[in-house]
Parts: C-alpha cells; structure tokens; sequence
C-alpha cells in the first residue's frame, strides 16, 4: 500500500490510456481529474484522413466498453476516437475532464504532487481569450500522454539545414494528413515501419515515384508490404544541398547519397518517418537528455528519449510508487493492454494490491535490463503481451481474494483467437512458415504507431 492514503488523482492525458486509467480509479472511489490539452478525448486518433487500425477491433475492446453491434474488424480513424469518447461518457471520465488544459509542470512538494497547467479563458473586459494558470495538489498522479507528440529526426548529414530552408517539402509523418500536394511529385520516405509504409500507399496513386530508404532495422515491415511501383532503396548516408540562386526550381536542389554508394536525384518531397522520442516535458526534475541511455542513474526517467527508465513492469516509479505510466509498452494491443496496466495502477492507488518491496522491484528492473537491453526495444511486449497481463493478474488477484473481492479475469477467448489470426497474417506478411513470429520476428507496431 502506498504510504498514505490517496484519494486525489491527476491522470495526464485523455486518449486510450488516459480514460481507461481514469475510469478505473473512479471505480475504486478515488477523485480524479483528468487534463488534456485538446477540446475532447480520443488521443492520436484525429490524425490522417484514410487512417485505420491495423489491429482488430476484438483485440482492441477493453472490459469497460464493449464495441457496438456489427462492428468491423477494421475501422476508420473516426470510429476508434468515437469509441474513446464513448467510454469517457459511459464511464464518468468525461465529467471529471478539463479540456483545453495544457500541463507545464509537474512535482512533489512534500507528501504531495502539484500539477500546473495552461488554459485560455475568456477576458469579459478585453472582450479576448487570456491564458490563464493554475496549480492543483493531488496525491498521486498517472501519465497517460503517450508518446507520439515530439518527432524523432535522425541525425543524417545536411538534412537539419535542408529541413530549415524547405520546411514545406520536408517533414516529419506527424505532420501527413492527405496526399494533396503530391501530386506527380517524386517522393523520398526516410523509413521503413508503419507510418512509412502507410504513407506510401496514401500518396502511392498520386505520386510520380515514392522511394522508401530503410536501414533494414528490427521494426521495418517487408518490402512486399509496399504498394506496387514503389521502391525500397538503402539508408541515406547524408544529403548534398548544391548551391542555386532560383526560386523556381523544378526539383529541390540537393541529392541523397546512399550507403550502397548510389545516389538518389530530383527529389521533389521528403517525409521523414522514423518514430517519436519518448519525452514528458511536464517533468523536468527527472529528465536529463545529456545522458546516453546506457548511463540512467536509479532516478532519471528520460535520457536519450529511447526509452523509460526506472518503472517497474513499465507502470510504477520504482523509486515513488504514487507517480504511474500507463500506456508505455510497444508492439501490443494499445486498448486492451492499456486497460489491463490501468486496472493494476487503480488496484495499487486503492490499496487493494501491494508492490513488492522497492528493492525487490529494483532488481526485477536492473535484470529486465539484463535480458533486453536499452532503448525502444525495452518496452516491446512482442510475443509475450499475454505473459505480461497474466504476470500482473498473479500480482493483483490474490490480494483481491485474500479481501474477498473477486478475481479480475485475463484476456477473453474471442480475443486469444483474434490474436492468433493476428499472427497468421503475420506469418503470412513475412513469409513465415512453420512456426509463430517470435521475438526475434517483427511484429507489425501498434494501431496508433502512424503519422500521427
């Protein structure tokens, strides 16, 4: 149980990950207010025009809410965001929501965590929005805010200055909403997972030529997984801007020197698609980007933005069990699991459910550590997503009926067998025969893992 008692939570972050932890907390009979920086629930999910999940709606339904009838396995961005809200309806979150409410900081202050965030508000004398701030004290606080907000730009020679002088030609996948704008245009994709892929065949009908660059890394799909006429070509190894005084130039003036030696011309767009940082700017005590990944101390959560440091089972601050993650993991099925890891973190908070001792929990992290390494890889729950809630189930139910509360049951058998039809098309994706995708197979990232 945590020190002393909770009764006020601050869950950050009204997506997937942030209603579900909410909603459970609400259910244990803990005061939660929910901030979120847009004007409604729903995360990520408002995003690019044709986006759907690459994950069935089966594996995606949590035990709050079930989808409604006749639901498709495969649905638009619209019907998953829909789904968000429904359940911050259902559940009681929406009314425990501040909308428009933009977190700055985050800290303890003796027993208690403050949280400061931003909002605009009417000014009746100006006749005008004014920001105004505001702090709120709360015993516990849960994240929720993802991590698909600050792009990751590989650090390729003269790619930094040619972003900087075409910003409108150059960009991040977070910015892709549509293909307007591409049309008859040759297109360079810097990346070869989802959100590249995915964009390759957004633009693919319009465009002249899309190259797909790839450093043939652990999380890029197959190049069959390609529309036809597009082409996987070898890593950018730096960008050559050649000088010019036109304003008019048919093609950007530079070329991508490849790491096979060849060298790419007339390219007219480049999306780069290489993935997030982790990043909580509202905590800026336990962020210290000057580390290597490799030198976290036994406090820092945030160094190199490859990964979280110092949780336990991705969920707990080890050193301060009041201070929660939900929705960290990679390679899952985000709702469902998201909703498992926020039924652990109500179980905890309520005091149903003890952690092991902070030592003990210190060594299940430095020998995970051990087993997997650093960086993104760390939170990939490929392959053992299901050992992972049963882990947490084994911690929680228990102690619920050792109090005489019922057992919280695992993953439902509809959703077992969508997972396994998951993994043939998987096998089938990758030309995988035989056998399962294991974990040194590449499982196809998350629903939510786009450009977003």
């Amino acid at each position: 149980m945590p020190d002393s008692k909770i009764e006020r939570v601050a869950v950050i972050g009204a997506g997937i990950s942030g209603v579900v932890s909410a909603a459970h907390l609400l259910a244990a009979g803990i005061d939660v207010t929910v901030f979120e920086r847009s004007n409604a629930a729903g995360g990520v999910w408002p995003c690019y025009v044709n986006l759907t999940n690459n994950i069935s709606t089966t594996l995606l339904r949590t035990t709050l809410n079930g989808w409604p009838d006749h639901t498709p396995d495969y649905v638009t961005h619209n019907v998953l965001k829909d789904y968000i809200q429904d359940t911050a309806k259902k559940t009681g979150v929406e009314a425990h929501t501040l909308y428009g409410a933009s977190v700055a900081n985050v800290y303890k202050d003796g027993p208690k965590w403050h949280v400061a965030w931003k909002s605009l508000q009417e000014d009746p004398q100006a006749d005008s929005l004014v920001e105004k701030e505001d702090t709120s004290a709360f015993d516990a606080v849960v994240v929720a805010s993802g991590h698909y907000h600050t792009p990751l730009i590989p650090d390729i020679p003269g790619l930094a200055e040619a972003k900087e002088k075409w910003p409108s030609k150059i960009s991040h996948s977070k910015s892709f909403r549509s293909a307007e704008g591409f049309e008859g245009k040759n297109v360079l994709l810097i990346g070869g997972a989802v959100s590249s892929t995915d964009i390759a065949k957004e633009i693919n009908p319009v465009a002249r030529k899309v190259f797909q660059s790839t450093r043939n890394g652990t999380f890029d799909l197959p190049a069959t997984a390609l529309p036809a006429g597009a082409s996987r070509i070898a890593e950018v190894k730096a960008f050559n801007i050649q000088a010019s005084d036109s304003l008019e130039l048919e093609h950007l003036p530079l070329t991508a020197q490849l790491r096979t030696g060849e060298v790419l011309e007339e390219i007219d767009r480049i999306v780069i698609c290489t993935g997030y940082q982790m990043t909580f700017p509202f905590l800026p005590q336990f962020n210290n980007n000057s580390l290597d990944v490799t030198e976290a101390d036994d406090l820092v959560l945030i160094t190199d933005g490859t990964q979280v440091h110092n949780l336990h089972r991705d969920i707990f601050y080890i050193p301060d069990s009041t201070l929660a993650f939900v929705g960290v993991p990679f390679y899952t099925a985000t709702f469902s699991l998201f909703d498992f890891q926020a039924i652990a973190v109500a179980a905890h908070f309520s005091g149903v459910a003890q952690l092991p001792s902070p030592s003990a929990m210190r060594e299940e992290y430095r020998e995970r550590v051990r087993a997997k390494g650093y960086r993104r890889e760390f939170h990939s729950l490929k392959g053992v997503e299901e050992e992972y809630v049963n882990q947490l189930l084994e911690w929680i139910n228990p102690q619920r009926v050792s109090q005489g509360l019922p057992e919280i049951e695992g993953h439902s058998s509809s959703w077992r067998e969508a997972k396994k039809a998951q993994v043939a098309r998987l096998n089938t994706l990758f030309g995988i025969t035989g056998a399962e995708i294991t974990s040194k197979d590449l499982e196809r990232p998350t629903e939510i893992e786009v450009s977003a």
